[in-house]
């Protein structure tokens, strides 16, 4: 077994400078997010939703991106899930993004909040129908008997919805991540990274600074 200590990537791809980037983290993470796009990363919108509990006590996973705008950024979730109980218990989390193939990070922190219900149903509504008995199907976190229990929960839902529109649950939904710091991270050679965080000031505009690597 190679000695994992030893293993070194180089990074040496871009930098990233004050005077190049935008002025609000959100229109600099729409220049990165496109990039990413263009080089046809698997999986872009994969992020790292990082939560605690009241005590304390964090946990991650990973999560799909499904929106982004002024406000921050949207992913959906069952309401009854761990991450949920979490995220009522303690309002702060974290994401994270990695792209390797672009040598780059993006840290976001920040509270989170519910969706409407209305944005809710919207993206429902333009998931796969397998995706939308799934959600019916899955009392997500919860310890189950076995895998058979699913398959037969898709069936019962697969028969209450034949021949009709599948519905949203009450208990699976959007939540908002509401930034109030970003960090863009670009590899660079030496170890040397080029760290620019964004964070949110007292006036809503967003003051930017450079962290040693």
């Amino acid at each position: 077994m190679p000695s994992i200590a030893s293993m070194r990537k180089v990074y040496k791809l871009k930098s990233l400078k004050e005077e190049d980037v935008m002025a609000h983290p959100i229109g600099q993470f729409e220049i990165w997010w496109n990039e990413a796009i263009e080089q046809q990363i698997e999986e872009a919108n994969a992020m790292t939703l990082a939560t605690c509990t009241a005590e304390g006590r964090p946990s991650a996973r990973i999560v799909l991106l499904k929106g982004v705008d002024k406000r921050g950024f949207v992913f959906y979730t069952n309401y009854e899930s761990r991450k949920a109980k979490e995220i009522e218990e303690n309002s702060y989390v974290a994401l994270l993004f990695f792209w390797k193939p672009l040598e780059r990070q993006i840290r976001i922190e920040g509270r989170i909040k519910k969706i409407s219900a209305s944005e809710s149903d919207e993206y429902f509504s333009l998931r796969p129908r397998e995706s939308q008995l799934g959600a019916w199907s899955s009392p997500q976190s919860s310890v189950i008997k076995n895998a058979e229990y699913l398959q037969q929960n898709l069936v019962k839902y697969a028969e209450k919805f034949k021949d009709k529109e599948v519905t949203r649950p009450d208990y699976w939904g959007g939540y908002l991540v509401e930034p109030d710091a970003v960090e863009f991270w670009q590899g660079r050679p030496g170890r040397l990274h080029d760290r620019l965080k964004y964070t949110r000031a007292d006036n809503n505009n967003w003051m930017i600074q450079r962290l040693a690597p």
